[in-house]
């Protein structure tokens, strides 16, 4: 980087508020994509497709999770190489058939397909709003930031949840519940293409501002983000199991409930309240973690999470189960973008796409995994019984993270005041 362009640029959130709160708006696209299946998609499955089996109706999971968590380790390795923008962009373009085939698909295969177009439009996305951000801010504000960019993801994903949930009441299952997806990606292509600028510039400026480090290769990058590292290791299995229960929440939940004799409409809102209070809470789990730090804000909403999903297997009670949305939320806020800043304090800023590539492809096969996991127990020995697995298994990954991961929020940073820059 040359001294002029150096010296143009400026660590902080107010340094760079345009562009932050324009990429934290572009994220709630990307969440509502999402939050459009959340509901209403196990029970096409079910209801339109004919699928008996909850592995079946879970599959478009499965494809999702792999090939977002695939897209994530491409788009992070690929961004440290040709910046963020040109993939947020790409990302926009694959998400284009999406809406359509979820509206007009002949057959459940073209669902399943869509997903993988989903897959690739989120991991690319997604990662790269998460990056940017990061980018920005600099290393005081980082929970705040992750806070607010998986707040505005994880709130549109509920409102257009129950959106959709409450379109497919009055109009039935198809076509008009996707058609928001039409418009979020028009919206969020145009605001990408034409608005957002690129912030590779900001990572390399931070990184002359620390003292130089050996870059690692990318298979030694990926070794220690993966396992090698007890702190990036536990950082890792705590996302991957976060994604699990929610890929329990997202496939199977809708048809405990509507196995219940829950109407759509509230199946709808306990869709819907989970991620909501998830991106609501994260607007203070966010800042709260640059504050007091990360390794207990991780370990106890892991632990809360298992609370919350426990209480699902209570007999057909539509308040008990308000109440479990409610919490599992609040424990995935306190988790999420914690684990996200948690990432960013501890790698070197030009590799930080890549690592954070390398978590995200381990965090979001958890939702793979979970749909798998969930729809075989399921099949095999009920609902409830996968519902108690995935719980015991939230709480034996928070467990891993109180004994093994260090704290990773510099000491100087904790307490500091939250500044213009960096």
């Amino acid at each position: 980087m040359s001294a002029d362009t150096a010296g143009r640029v400026r660590l902080g959130l107010a340094a760079n508020a345009t562009q932050f709160w324009l990429l934290v708006a572009v994220n709630a696209f990307v969440g509502a994509m999402v939050g459009i299946e959340r509901d209403v998609l196990p029970l096409v499955g079910q209801r339109v497709f004919g699928l008996a089996s909850e592995t079946a109706v879970l599959s478009f999971i499965v494809t999702f999770g792999f090939t977002k968590a695939l897209a994530n380790l491409y788009a992070g390795r690929t961004a440290d190489r040709v910046g963020r923008k040109p993939l947020l962009v790409a990302g926009w373009l694959f998400a284009i058939p999406v809406p359509f085939l979820l509206m007009f698909a002949p057959a459940w295969g073209w669902i399943v397909f869509a997903n993988v177009l989903l897959g690739i439009n989120q991991g690319l996305c997604w990662s790269m709003t998460v990056v940017m951000k990061i980018d920005l801010v600099g290393s005081r504000q980082r929970g705040l930031a992750m806070g607010l960019n998986e707040f505005a993801g994880y709130l549109a994903v509920g409102v257009a949840a129950y959106l959709s949930g409450t379109i497919a009441a009055a109009y039935g299952l198809r076509p008009w519940p996707f058609a928001l997806g039409a418009v979020s990606v028009a919206v969020a292509l145009v605001l990408s293409l034409f608005f957002v600028r690129e912030t590779h510039g900001h990572a390399r400026f931070e990184a002359q501002l620390r003292a130089p480090r050996t870059a690692d290769s990318f298979a030694a990058l990926f070794t220690k983000v993966s396992w090698k590292d007890r702190t990036l290791s536990s950082i890792s299995q705590a996302g991957l199991v976060n994604n699990l229960n929610d890929g329990l929440a997202w496939g199977l939940l809708p048809l405990h409930f509507a196995a219940a004799g829950l109407a759509i409409e509230r199946i709808a809102i306990l869709a819907a309240v989970y991620p909501v209070t998830w991106g609501l809470c994260q607007l203070g789990t966010g800042t709260l973690s640059d504050r007091v730090g990360r390794k207990w804000m991780i370990a106890g909403g892991m632990g809360l999470q298992a609370v919350a999903i426990a209480l699902f297997l209570a007999p057909a009670s539509f308040p008990v189960w308000l109440v479990g949305a409610l919490l599992l939320g609040f424990g995935t806020a306190m988790v999420y973008p914690t684990l996200l800043a948690a990432i960013g304090d501890v790698v070197d800023p030009l590799v930080r796409a890549s690592s954070v590539g390398v978590y995200r492809l381990w965090r979001d096969s958890g939702y793979a995994f979970g749909a798998l996991l969930s729809g075989i127990v399921a099949h095999a020995l009920g609902q409830n019984v996968a519902i108690g697995v995935v719980a015991a298994l939230t709480l034996a990954s928070g467990t891993v993270v109180a004994l093994r991961m260090r704290e990773t929020l510099p000491r100087g940073d904790a307490l500091a005041p939250q500044g213009a820059s960096s």
